[in-house]
């Protein structure tokens, strides 16, 4: 008993991990609950907006997960294949955005948000209604998904044939073995009965609004991380900026005095935190004089900017300007995106644009999509 007390704890303190389900499923043969929610396209839908359809398929997925990602064009080929034969798929995203860790976010360019949301079916072209519920979950917990995708299929009457997984490859480059959900369509049309009712589903957990003391613990533990500064001359910073680390380093040139610089550190925080697990490595480079190290060092720790950090101690700025890229005019804050192999896929002087950045490093190579499309 002592021993599975333990492990119960243990599995508590892991983000990310349910137990069991927090928010029961729905059994085979119980009506579709209603809804009432606004999809990206502003209009606001019911169960009752879908009243003609012989079959509706109701499917949680949501933007950060990447294999919710990766089943996107498998649910937009289904809605395109069924359209006409009266089967109708609905998408509705049950996470709240607040419950979402920023470094659940390494996979994704966007968060879970309604604007994100509105950002990613117009970049992904979706062909279905994408709802959102995560102010206030209602729906979502009448239904009881417990990963994103998790499908719901109800026939004519509106009961529950099938649930679970939409197919069994969660890879889209790979073949399909069991596509359930299909089955599950396809027999109902054909007035047959479904022959596999359940399925487990895989994917991320539902951020339910009950994990946001996640975000708190998450603060806590970066909190605690330590914050250092070294000494840095122009031959460092060459090597720098040559990098050969194996990961995707982002540079970013600032000073205490540099208002600009103040202002966008936060962000740059913050993507550190998105995709540093995923092979982001963050560098800082402060511009300010040696005599003012201490400042310096309590803007980081303040910052909670655990990455490398250092601070020019040459006695000439150009050299620090060449060194770090000939282009560079020298005003502050400048920030840099070096490739593992050193070739510079970004760099920008003046305040950053959070968004963009997050998009270029998303579209670097060794990181985006475990699934492509």
């Amino acid at each position: 008993m002592k021993k599975l007390l333990t492990f119960y704890i243990l599995l508590l303190a892991l983000p990310g991990i349910a137990l069991a389900q927090e928010h029961k499923t729905m059994a085979i043969g119980q009506p579709a609950p209603d809804f009432k929610l606004k999809g990206v396209d502003d209009k606001t839908y019911t169960l009752q907006t879908f009243s003609k359809a012989k079959v509706l398929a109701v499917v949680f997925i949501c933007n950060h997960c990447p294999t919710s990602q990766a089943y996107e064009e498998r649910i937009k080929k289904m809605t395109a294949d069924y359209a006409g034969k009266g089967v109708k798929i609905v998408a509705i995203s049950p996470n709240d955005p607040a419950s979402l860790r920023l470094d659940e976010l390494g996979y994704s360019d966007v968060g879970d948000s309604f604007a994100d949301m509105k950002h990613r079916a117009k970049e992904k072209a979706l062909n279905f209604p994408y709802l959102y519920d995560g102010d206030t979950e209602i729906a979502s917990k009448q239904y009881g998904p417990v990963a994103t995708p998790h499908i719901f299929i109800f026939d004519e009457a509106r009961k529950l044939r099938y649930n679970g997984r939409i197919d069994d490859t969660e890879d889209p480059a790979k073949p399909i073995k069991s596509p359930d959900a299909i089955n599950a369509i396809e027999a109902l049309l054909s007035s047959k009965e479904v022959p596999v009712t359940v399925t487990k589903t895989f994917g991320c957990s539902i951020k339910w609004a009950e994990k946001r003391d996640w975000i708190q613990k998450a603060a806590v533990t970066w909190a605690k991380e330590p914050v250092n500064l070294d000494v840095i001359d122009a031959d460092g910073i060459t090597k720098l900026v040559k990098n050969g680390s194996g990961k995707l380093r982002l540079i970013n040139l600032w000073a205490t005095w540099c208002v600009p610089c103040v202002q966008e550190f936060p962000e740059l925080v913050t993507i550190n935190h998105m995709y540093r697990d995923r092979g982001l490595e963050f560098v800082t480079i402060s511009a300010d004089a040696a005599s003012r190290k201490e400042n310096a060092l309590r803007f980081l720790q303040n910052k909670q900017a655990s990455g490398k950090n250092y601070i020019y101690t040459g006695d000439d700025k150009y050299k620090m300007i060449e060194a770090v890229d000939p282009k560079w005019d020298g005003a502050l804050p400048y920030t840099m995106l070096v490739d593992p192999d050193g070739k510079i896929v970004y760099a920008k002087q003046g305040i950053i644009d959070p968004e963009a950045l997050k998009k270029i490093i998303f579209d670097v190579p060794m990181m985006g999509r475990i699934y492509k499309d």
